[in-house]
């Protein structure tokens, strides 16, 4: 017995079981068609899109199968219709596998018929949805699988859901796109599920054109998971998801504007989805609710990154430039929330990027004040924008002689400096990196690094755990103590010399530091206070098997060194 139906009401619907069975009949017989097709090697192209039709009708059969055609013939005529279509098109197919058609121009002609008979036939059933001849008239609650559930099991639930979306009243479409979201963050099967289910692609992108602002939100959050799969990218472009999701932007709701932005930010990695969202006047709608600055964090953060990968496109960047955007972003910069500050730092960096007038403008406009403040561990800032922040002057203005003089006439080098020291793994890498540029720069620039602290941090990390750290420091060390003002700095303390002999030691591992290690002894053996440490040092046993090894740097060193023995040698019997 139908659940939902009393057994007189069944006596009364003579022809519901027969309705019933031919179209469960005509589901298996496509079905069944669709995986023969797969086995046809002649007239590919036809074949593909017929399958693709197939596919589609059976998708749509399916999810009639819990519904109710209220006493009308039309769904009923058009299953007879399909299934004498689907076995014109089945003995076709056998003639294909079989190779046994008469000629190829008619085989290609009876295929381009049965392929327009079954797009007038999907036209028939997409309107008999739409028009709601068929309806739900009862639901089989189908429960949500469980953790190991198998793929079948997850397709099935699926499947369960594209119904009630397909045929569903609103709650029952909300009701299932609200679980579409949900497992889609538990399992990325569902994903492949969807993308396999080309229609229900089509489906959610139909949704964000609903009035109901809860149908287009959670369509539009839905989209934003799967726009994050290459399976489905091409899927939902080809079902015109760029101008919905345009729409959103410019009409729906904040939550619907933020799914919205998400899914346009992933789909816009790919240069040919940039193009697409330009030609639909997607610049503008993002620039528009940038410039307003009265949306959430998360929506101008997404909106940033969107307009980050559009910048990649001359013309693009152009017209962005011409609207404005550089005095928008650089507003945005300031904000409070972190969100924002690190989306619109990351774009003027892109747009920034080996572009001289607009790298002029964002310093005239106290970009360079904006970034250091930053890293003012008085600001509050996240560790996130910190290294943003870094790779932002690191980018922008380490190039720039007017950026230079605000970083010597601010704390910007104590704070680098502490960063170096107490930072965050990846803050501390990014400041290491921005002070040994710093230090290529210019000698005024040395001897300032020198004075606030830098030579002791970049010391203690030649012991680092990263050879990547300990080559940069090391490196930055060298070129620091080629200043004669950092030189007698650093042979003030005893421990410093001591520690580079020391590293010099090859079985450690780190050899790869002794290219700048030997140069920096080299410059320290120009004085007599700098040869007589090294001699005294007690370490001197790795300098010299460098210099058996015909290392050429150790060898002039020991040569130094030796000389400079011979000489107070000298001078000790000259002066008895």
């Amino acid at each position: 017995m139908t659940e939902g139906k009393t057994l007189q009401e069944e006596q009364n619907s003579p022809n519901l079981r027969t309705e019933e069975f031919s179209l469960r009949r005509s589901i298996e017989f496509i079905s069944s068609l669709i995986s023969l097709s797969y086995s046809i090697r002649v007239f590919p192209t036809k074949w593909l899109s017929i399958r693709t039709k197939l596919e589609q009708l059976n998708s749509g059969l399916i999810a009639a199968e819990n519904c109710s055609f209220d006493d009308n013939s039309v769904f009923s005529d058009l299953v007879q219709s399909i299934q004498s279509t689907a076995t014109e098109c089945h003995d076709l197919a056998r003639c294909c596998v079989d190779l046994t058609y008469s000629g190829k121009l008619l085989m290609q002609s009876d295929l381009d018929v049965v392929s327009s008979k079954f797009d007038l036939q999907l036209k028939d059933l997409k309107r008999i949805y739409t028009t709601g001849i068929i309806t739900f008239a009862y639901a089989i609650v189908v429960s949500r699988p469980g953790i190991g559930a198998s793929y079948s099991d997850l397709k099935f639930y699926v499947r369960d859901l594209y119904t009630q979306m397909k045929v569903g009243d609103l709650k029952m479409k909300k009701g299932a796109l609200i679980s579409l979201c949900e497992v889609l963050q538990d399992d990325d099967r569902y994903v492949k599920i969807i993308a396999e289910l080309g229609e229900l692609v089509g489906l959610l992108v139909g949704f964000l054109e609903y009035e109901e602002a809860c149908i287009q939100e959670k369509s539009a959050e839905a989209i934003s998971t799967i726009a994050g799969f290459d399976s489905c990218k091409g899927e939902l472009v080809g079902a015109g998801v760029i101008a919905s999701l345009i729409c959103v932007l410019e009409k729906g709701s904040n939550v619907g504007k933020e799914s919205a932005a998400k899914a346009l930010q992933k789909l816009t990695e790919n240069l040919d989805n940039v193009w697409s969202v330009s030609a639909h006047g997607g610049v503008t709608v993002l620039l528009k609710i940038c410039k307003d600055g009265d949306f959430s964090g998360e929506l101008i953060g997404s909106a940033c990154r969107v307009l980050r990968n559009l910048a990649g496109v001359d013309e693009i960047k152009r017209f962005m430039v011409e609207e404005g955007v550089i005095s928008v972003f650089m507003k945005l910069m300031r904000s409070k929330d972190k969100i924002i500050q690190i989306g619109s730092i990351e774009f003027l960096q892109t747009m920034a990027y080996l572009d001289e007038p607009i790298q002029q403008k964002f310093s005239r406009e106290g970009g360079t004040q904006s970034l250091i403040h930053f890293l003012d561990p008085a600001s509050g800032s996240s560790l996130k924008t910190q290294a943003i922040a870094l790779r932002a002057i690191d980018t922008l203005c380490l190039s720039s002689m007017d950026s230079l003089d605000i970083f010597m006439g601010t704390q910007f080098l104590n704070w680098v400096v502490s960063l170096m020291h107490n930072g965050d793994a990846i803050v501390q890498e990014l400041a290491v990196k921005t002070a040994f540029h710093l230090c290529g720069i210019s000698e005024e620039t040395k001897k300032a690094m020198g004075d606030a602290g830098f030579i002791p941090v970049f010391i203690s990390l030649l012991d680092s755990r990263s050879s990547e750290i300990r080559e940069i420091a090391a490196a930055a060390l060298s070129n620091l103590v080629s200043v004669r003002r950092n030189r007698k700095k650093f042979i003030q303390e005893d421990s410093n010399i001591i520690c580079i002999l020391q590293l010099l030691d090859l079985e450690k591992g780190k050899s790869g530091i002794n290219k700048f290690l030997l140069p920096m002894l080299l410059s320290l053996t120009d004085s007599n206070t700098g040869r007589r440490k090294i001699v005294n040092s007690g370490s001197l046993k790795h300098l010299k098997k460098l210099a058996e090894a015909e290392v050429t740097e150790a060898k002039r060193i020991m040569k130094r060194l030796s000389e400079n023995r011979l000489l107070s040698m000298l001078n000790g019997i000259w002066n008895s």
